[in-house]
């Protein structure tokens, strides 16, 4: 027999020690809820919340999914059912196609938001920006006032190289949010393309005040010791493969050029980037021999972002590290998996 007051008191109880950061104490008080109503959906997507925020992700998607099943009108579950398929299990087109599937229903506004911006985000993680935008801008004319929204709409803008635009939708959402640490983060980035260093340094340390395991300030060395990481990075490869790379230039500049973000795609987060025929190909330069000849093969590094990606010093060097391998993997014409089997990634 249904308790419907004693599985209301019991949520409440959830609620407030969860609040008050009892894992455990909350995760009991929602087993009592569902003694006293099995097929409690509210009680099922709490106990995923909780489990998610945990990291015991698989059981959070059960929960989510048997929420659903209990009351598919308890749009919450489907909606962190979506989310935790995005964030968590990379399942974007399944994302995508639960998304469609509710759109294909009567919402109200705030839902219907809530899910274009979670498809924006699947078409974002699958590389299409285009449509990640488009989304996006539907779920800020579906609900205007939502901080991430616009604070999202400022980072696709930004991976565009429209840069201008970024900060003007970045700083509509700190307007609205602004202690939003990843709005504060996205904004020192345009402010650095834009050439405002101390503006974007003052921005990267607000945001690791607020999230510091989620936006880390930067790491910052001198441009003389990251050229000497490089170069020793390049020293310690095996001797079979230095003679192939020897005449591969390894370049260092802070940040890649805005031609390069906009009329190439090329992200402007990215770390590395080789410039060149890939010496498997034909029209490769000669890297060795009696009389090799130089070629415009090069690799660029990019200073200020692989500070961005560091935790300590010691995780920069070994970015560096990473990251020199990894472009001279390319170099030599290899894929993602061959340069892992090789050690190079």
């Amino acid at each position: 027999m249904l308790d419907q007051d004693r599985y209301w008191d019991c949520l409440d109880q959830a609620m407030q020690a969860s609040s008050g950061g009892r894992l455990e104490e909350a995760l009991a008080w929602l087993e009592e809820a569902l003694r006293a109503n099995p097929g409690g959906a509210e009680a099922h997507n709490s106990r995923g919340e909780l489990l998610w925020d945990h990291g015991r992700f698989e059981e959070a998607l059960q929960e989510f999914c048997t929420a659903v099943e209990a009351d598919p009108q308890l749009y919450a579950a489907y909606l962190n059912r979506v989310e935790i398929l995005i964030e968590e299990f990379q399942e974007l087109e399944e994302a995508v196609e639960l998304a469609d599937a509710l759109l294909a229903t009567p919402l109200d506004r705030g839902v219907e938001a809530e899910v274009y911006y979670l498809k924006a985000k699947a078409y974002f993680y699958m590389e299409d920006l285009d449509g990640a935008l488009f989304l996006l801008r539907r779920a800020i004319q579906t609900h205007s006032d939502v901080p991430v929204y616009r604070s999202f709409e400022g980072q696709i803008l930004f991976e565009f190289g429209r840069f201008e635009e970024a900060r003007r939708g970045l700083e509509q959402a700190l307007a609205l949010e602004p202690e939003g640490a990843h709005t504060l983060y996205h904004l020192a980035l345009v402010f650095e393309f834009l050439g405002d260093g101390d503006r974007a340094e003052e921005l990267f340390a607000q945001a690791a005040e607020i999230a510091p395991d989620q936006y880390p300030a930067p790491v910052r060395i001198q441009s003389d010791e990251f050229e000497r990481v490089a170069e020793e990075a390049l020293s310690s490869l095996p001797p079979d493969v230095r003679q192939y790379v020897a005449h591969c230039s390894v370049l260092m500049e802070e940040l890649p050029g805005r031609d390069l973000v906009c009329s190439e795609n090329v992200s402007p987060q990215i770390l590395g980037l080789f410039d060149g025929t890939p010496a498997t190909e034909p029209g490769a330069s000669p890297t060795w021999g009696t009389s090799p000849k130089p070629g415009p093969d090069r690799i660029f590094l990019y200073k200020r972002n692989l500070e961005k990606v560091a935790q300590s010093r010691a995780d920069l060097i070994r970015q560096i590290q990473i990251t020199v391998r990894h472009e001279i993997g390319h170099y030599l014409g290899l894929d993602e998996d061959e340069i892992d089997k090789l050690g190079l990634a």
